[in-house]
């Protein structure tokens, strides 16, 4: 008996397809799953929150003790000036690594000479290395300096975990737009300068937002450096999360799921904010013509 010819969206079914969807439907849930006890967490009251039971009833009321001053006094830290601390580091580091780190993959992608690859290689290293390596000789060189617990020591530090990152990323873009544009630009009487700022820039612009994105979220979500480099000051939103694990004494593990939630809403918004150059980002020069 001769098969049916499948229709428009139509797909035959086999064990090998059932068993790969099965698979991905296991991934899925067990992907999820953090994400909704932390929710669920984060609905349940004090009483509840050591409760495996899924009946409860759900309460806000976590989400505003976090950004009260009961929190404050919790944790010995304000929750709402640590995400805006959080926004001006992670917005600092990621402007320093754009002015320094855009020139640095336009050359890289740009020319090729003996030992470039090394270079390259040596860029990316910076974040292969463990931070508990150099974690001591920064807190002995910030105490001297005057940088500890301070913004800016924590750009400065943060740019050095996201600078790697950007070069690398852009390079590629760079290395996939057609150097026959800034030839021509050079003709017309540019200099390289003006034809890297007139014609390169514009054309790597949803690479550029892909990568201060990506950069973003790595300063964000960055914990070890802030945790030794800060005090009581200037303690990014990532540090203020887990003071609720001990605050007062106690462990508040509802409050600390609201808190999470609340860190987590800051890149979620900008990578909204963003979406039509990130998705022209990530899929730039991945096919060539």
């Amino acid at each position: 008996m001769a098969s049916r010819e499948l229709g428009p969206g139509e797909r035959r079914f086999s064990p090998a397809s059932v068993g790969a969807d099965a698979a991905l439907l296991v991934w899925f849930v067990f992907s999820l799953f953090p994400l909704v006890w932390m929710v669920l967490l984060a609905l349940k009251t004090d009483a509840e929150q050591i409760s495996t039971y899924f009946a409860f009833t759900p309460t806000l009321e976590n989400f505003a003790t976090v950004l009260s001053d009961e929190g404050t006094r919790l944790t010995s830290v304000d929750f709402t000036q640590a995400i805006l601390t959080s926004v001006l580091q992670c917005v600092g580091a990621v402007v320093v690594s754009l002015v320094i780190g855009l020139p640095a993959a336009y050359a890289a992608g740009r020319w090729q000479y003996r030992g470039s690859n090394d270079v390259m290689f040596t860029i990316l290293s910076f974040r292969f290395a463990p931070e508990l390596m150099v974690i001591v000789p920064l807190f002995v060189i910030y105490n001297q300096l005057g940088l500890f617990d301070t913004n800016v020591g924590m750009i400065w530090v943060l740019q050095l975990v996201t600078m790697p990152l950007i070069v690398w990323i852009l390079r590629s873009y760079f290395q996939d737009m057609p150097a026959e544009l800034e030839q021509a630009a050079l003709l017309d009487g540019y200099t390289r300068r003006r034809a890297f700022v007139m014609v390169a820039l514009p054309l790597v612009r949803p690479g550029i937002a892909a990568a201060a994105l990506l950069a973003f979220i790595f300063a964000w979500n960055n914990y070890v450096f802030p945790l030794i480099l800060t005090g009581s000051q200037h303690t990014p939103v990532t540090v203020a999360v887990t003071r609720f694990l001990g605050g007062g004494g106690q462990a508040y593990y509802n409050l600390t799921a609201a808190a999470a939630l609340i860190a987590a809403l800051p890149p979620l918004l900008v990578a909204l904010s963003i979406q039509r150059y990130l998705v022209r980002g990530l899929s730039f020069g991945a096919v060539k013509a």
